[in-house]
């Protein structure tokens, strides 16, 4: 098949929306017809354009309200269509992309609609032009695509066929498998829209919600497997409306765009067990085993503090690099690398951002394969500086700038602690953390798809409803991402993906702060939350406290007894359950740049506390902002 995208998808003029489309790999492009009309030049100027891009033009679309028309309003309606023909003739294409009508003067009948579509053929034959119909969501009369094509076999010219656009099929529910029968030489065009599942009118929920294959919750596997049925290797075009994407980067959307089509096709080839048209031999998503370390970037100045930290939190400084000036802090199964080198990619992010998570990397089973599976997915590859007998490490670039390695066990670069560092012999009595249960990334609103399609393309993951989490200055939508969960032994990767459209919630204000989207908080997993705590508290870690009504309110709520409460609140942890288990956690208060660590304790529970949420945005609102870090460290104290 072959990869397009309409110009609606991205933001900007059309000049820069066709940049954009053929910097991100493109080589097929659908002009809409808005964008057509605002542009300054004549439409021999965007074939021009066009073609010094190296993009095909498909289509220029759409042609509305053509079919049923009353007699007085009939032939009017094909002169419309013959000066379309003019414009698709000028702009080198063939296919004229007729929408079902949605004029109230539109009458119906399957036989009318027939002869209609039968006479635009015999016209647009003439022209050696092809014409497609469409069946819209909210059509009038015709808005199932087997009533479409019904249409277009009675018509009976081999120039008309029919369009299927997933969305318009898919958010009304209506079933796949009649697409399978379809001749795949009817089939003129296919468009692609993944989407949330809304309950809103079809025209609203298409104009502000659609999104690429694989951000949404549509059947797009199904649709794909009954179109590869029909023997189809045409055009697979993206058609998305979407607020954030019209707010966002032009070249950013269309190369998320890109990738989304070779995922696509990759999974559709995955699932049937054999290559479909179009798709490229790639690895397959890996599933995370775990979270390898966890690198923060810090200033010479800062480090004494991240290091006092970071034994107050149990950890250990087991290795010191052989040569630069980076330590490896041990607890558990937790490794956490403290990168305070005056030169190189986390000198470069500190600066950016002060200290920070500047990393992660990633376990899974085959390294050399996850890295070929992104390039080919077009993410940006990154290249370290790796001195003599050092590893170098294969990585991607991740959420702002940041960096995201793979490792696995079964090459070298399952012994890099052993290469990279000498051990320090040191040894400290820990809290009982013991493994990385999450990590949270606050980013743009508008990038938040974007990297929804970054993790669940590249990786084996699954993902959650996406949430709205209530903050005192607005409202967080959160998107839990899993890849690779044992939980047994509480490997894999947990990542919790957040935005805000409001520019005072906690999330926004970070990102402010941050300079950019990042890792806002690391969660750390504890068998005993109790002890945990309070080691913590012993060592100074300042907690956040929170408010006595919450625990007046679980006292009400939950089963649990009023000398259990009572421990909890002494030690600031919430508390929440669900039908499989028990859920406990707690927060340090914020450190300088707005991070913060939470610890967790699971029984059986698969979630991630969102019932406390509104609890804790509210406590850490009433923080004083942070201040710079003296030693030993310093997070915010309570106002």
């Amino acid at each position: 098949m072959i990869p397009s995208i309409a110009t609606v998808c991205v933001s900007g003029t059309l000049l820069e929306k066709l940049e954009a489309i053929a910097a991100a790999g493109f080589r097929a492009v659908e002009i809409f017809e808005n964008d057509l009309i605002a542009f300054p030049s004549s439409p021999a100027e965007v074939r021009r354009i066009c073609g010094d891009l190296g993009l095909a033009i498909v289509t220029c679309q759409p042609f509305r309200d053509f079919e049923g028309m009353p007699d007085a309003r009939r032939q009017r309606t094909f002169e419309r269509a013959e000066r379309k023909f003019d414009l698709l003739q000028e702009l080198g294409t063939d296919l004229l992309f007729v929408c079902s009508s949605t004029s109230p003067e539109a009458q119906s009948g399957i036989d009318r609609l027939a002869a209609d579509f039968a006479e635009l053929g015999e016209r647009a034959a003439k022209r050696g032009l092809r014409v497609g119909y469409e069946a819209l969501a909210w059509g009038r009369h015709v808005h199932d695509y087997r009533d479409s094509w019904e249409i277009v076999r009675r018509a009976g010219r081999d120039n008309v066929g029919i369009i299927l656009d997933s969305f318009h099929i898919l958010s009304r529910g209506l079933e796949t498998a009649t697409i399978g029968t379809i001749p795949c030489d009817r089939i003129v065009m296919v468009q692609m829209a993944d989407a949330p599942r809304l309950q809103m009118d079809h025209l609203s929920w298409s104009r502000h919600w659609r999104c690429l294959p694989g951000q949404g919750e549509l059947d797009i596997a199904g649709f794909m497997r009954d179109l590869v049925a029909t023997g189809y290797e045409g055009v697979l075009s993206l058609e998305i409306f979407n607020d954030r994407f019209r707010a966002g980067s032009a070249r950013s959307v269309a190369l998320d765009g890109h990738r989304s089509l070779i995922w696509l096709l990759d999974e559709t080839s995955r699932a049937l067990g054999r290559p479909v048209p179009g798709a490229i031999a790639m690895p397959p998503p890996a599933p995370v085993e775990a979270v390898e370390f966890i690198e923060f970037a810090v200033a010479e100045a800062e480090q004494a503090g991240f290091a006092a930290l970071l034994a107050a939190l149990g950890f250990t400084r087991t290795g010191t690099h052989r040569s630069k000036d980076v330590d490896l802090w041990s607890q558990g199964d937790i490794r956490i690398v403290l990168n305070a080198d005056s030169d190189g990619f986390a000198h470069s992010y500190q600066i950016s951002h002060g200290a920070a998570v500047c990393a992660i990397a990633l376990r899974v089973p085959d390294a050399a394969a996850a890295t070929e599976r992104a390039r080919l997915l077009l993410d940006l590859p990154h290249t370290g500086a790796a001195g003599p007998g050092e590893l170098d490490l294969p990585a991607v670039r991740g959420v702002g700038g940041s960096l995201v390695y793979f490792i696995d066990r079964t090459s070298a670069l399952g012994g890099w602690s052993q290469v990279d560092f000498e051990p320090t012999g040191e040894t400290r009595d820990g809290a009982g953390l013991i493994a990385v249960d999450h990590i949270s990334q606050t980013m743009q609103y508008e990038e938040m798809l974007t990297w929804l399609l970054f993790y669940s393309s590249l990786f084996a993951t699954t993902k959650m409803p996406s949430q709205a989490v209530i903050d005192p200055g607005g409202v967080v939508q959160s998107q839990v991402v899993e890849s690779g969960l044992d939980a047994e032994s509480r490997k894999g990767l947990r990542l919790i993906l957040n935005g805000s459209q409001s520019h005072r919630t906690m999330s926004a204000r970070f990102i402010t702060d941050f300079f950019g989207s990042g890792v806002q908080h690391v969660a750390f997993a504890t068998a005993d939350i109790v002890g945990t705590v309070s080691r913590l508290m012993a060592n100074g870690v300042a907690m956040l406290p929170v408010p006595e009504n919450y625990y007046d309110d679980l006292l009400a709520r939950s089963d649990l007894s009023a000398e259990a409460i009572a421990t909890l609140q002494a030690l600031g942890i919430l508390y929440d359950r669900d039908g499989e288990g028990c859920f406990w956690q707690a927060y340090t208060t914020t450190l300088d740049g707005g991070m913060f660590f939470e610890i967790v304790q699971r029984e059986g529970y698969g979630g991630y506390g969102a019932a406390n949420a509104g609890v804790r945005l509210s406590a850490q609102s009433r923080l004083a902002r942070p201040v710079s870090m003296p030693a030993p460290y310093s997070q915010t104290a309570p106002a």
